[in-house]
């Protein structure tokens, strides 16, 4: 099976009084039914060490087209009644729509580096190639690292039934994500060779790191 060309990237804080009934809907019923869509393949709740925000959330899909079908918007506009009702607890949902750029690794580690970015203004692809031809193969080969991806936003994200519930959507325009088996051996790749210094030197024109720890992971059934 080839490997997933698409993903959906969610980062997202939900109201402090509404965390454990989030967590407890979030692995029973909105992963689950989430991966029964055609064209997922698994589904990937984080949780962040320290600050906002709190969650990020991976869908793999086929490719990105899974994002705009038929079945999902389906799902997306006729939400079930404990999903309607945890919609309203959302808070500063970013939900972008993906192409998978690069990578490496089939394995997921329990840590995960997520840093969500932006190319400066007409620097995309000389940014991009240092980032993959230059930075990530001697990452990829340090202590503690199982898997990389680099997601791009590649489709805009149109308003459904869900959305309209916790309000507008906005969106990343990129996003590197690090998993490995050290959350350490991650916190030191973050303060050396993916610093701030290193992204913006690489023409980046910001960049947000977030430290997580795996939640919960369910893969679609075969």
């Amino acid at each position: 099976m080839t490997s997933p060309s698409g993903a959906l990237l969610l980062l997202f804080d939900v109201a402090e009084g509404a965390i454990v009934e989030h967590d407890e809907w979030h692995t029973r019923e909105h992963l689950p039914e989430r991966v029964a869509v055609p064209g997922f393949r698994r589904g990937t709740r984080w949780i962040a060490r320290e600050g906002s925000p709190r969650y990020c959330v991976i869908y793999d899909v086929d490719d990105p087209a899974v994002l705009d079908s038929a079945a999902y918007r389906e799902r997306l506009d006729h939400p079930t009644p404990w999903t309607a009702a945890m919609m309203k607890a959302y808070l500063g949902m970013r939900r972008t729509l993906c192409r998978v750029v690069a990578g490496e690794g089939e394995a997921q580690g329990g840590h995960a580096l997520v840093i969500a970015h932006a190319p400066a203004r007409g620097g995309a692809d000389a940014f991009k190639r240092r980032l993959v031809d230059e930075a990530m193969p001697a990452i990829a080969a340090m202590r503690g690292v199982v898997s990389w991806r680099l997601y791009e936003n590649a489709l805009p994200a149109p308003m459904t039934h869900e959305q309209s519930i916790r309000g507008r959507d906005s969106a990343v325009p990129a996003a590197l994500a690090v998993t490995g088996h050290d959350a350490e051996a991650l916190a030191e790749i973050a303060r050396t060779a993916l610093a701030r210094d290193w992204w913006l030197a690489a023409g980046a024109e910001w960049t947000e790191p977030r430290s997580f720890g795996l939640a919960c992971t369910i893969a679609a059934a075969s």
